[in-house]
């Protein structure tokens, strides 16, 4: 069976076992955005809180994030874990937007894909998997997002090399799926169930994965 196809295998067999999983939780595209950095080496639990806490003090906003202190933004989202290291991407993050987009995040997405994605990479704190989030699930941008349990996914089923790049892992999506931002998301979201309830990275739970080979599956 060929790549392309066993991706797409893949997908209808998590989303037989699984259903939608109604990614991202998040009332606006700036609490998605949010959301993208403070999940960073944590649960979405534990970010979920964090953005709790600036609800409370009504923070969720360009203006507003702009002008509170990096110290007070850090104890708000402590829950977060790292939340000193996570206040200043945010606050990186925000002054870009008011420094190149007048604080609209709406002028923001406007721009081409590619030239935005570049200018997100800049941004001290914002690798490929946040800034394919932020585009992905804040601006509606069909593009893959990968993550480590994307990786440990495609590697222990011999799709990708031990070595393989982002890039090279993004592709194969892109190239085997239909271009399609309801798909990317929902098949990232997917992605990260199966990780976590199966292919975990110590003491995997193979026998009752829905991705294990099976030879009579009707392709």
């Amino acid at each position: 069976m060929s790549k392309s196809k066993r991706i797409n295998t893949f997908y209808k067999k998590l989303y037989k076992r699984y259903g939608p999983q109604g990614w991202w939780p998040g009332g606006s595209k700036l609490e998605c955005i949010l959301g993208a950095v403070l999940t960073q080496n944590t649960s979405w639990t534990n970010a979920e809180k964090a953005i709790s806490n600036l609800k409370k003090e009504n923070l969720i906003g360009i203006e507003k994030l702009a002008f509170v202190s990096t110290e007070t933004l850090a104890s708000l989202i402590r829950p977060s874990g790292y939340y000193n290291q996570k206040a200043l991407k945010i606050k990186h993050f925000i002054s870009f937007v008011v420094e190149n987009y007048q604080g609209d995040l709406e002028r923001m997405f406007d721009e081409e894909t590619q030239e935005l994605r570049n200018k997100l990479l800049t941004i001290k704190g914002i690798g490929f998997e946040t800034a394919d989030a932020i585009l992905l699930y804040a601006g509606g941008v069909p593009i893959f997002v990968i993550d480590a349990y994307t990786y440990r996914i495609l590697s222990r089923h011999g799709l990708v090399a031990e070595y393989t790049t982002y890039e090279e892992m993004q592709e194969l999506f892109t190239d085997s799926l239909s271009e399609d931002t309801q798909i990317f998301n929902e098949y990232h979201a997917l992605l990260v169930k199966v990780g976590k309830e199966h292919c975990r990275k110590r003491s995997p739970v193979c026998d009752s994965c829905p991705l294990q080979y099976d030879p009579h599956t009707i392709l």
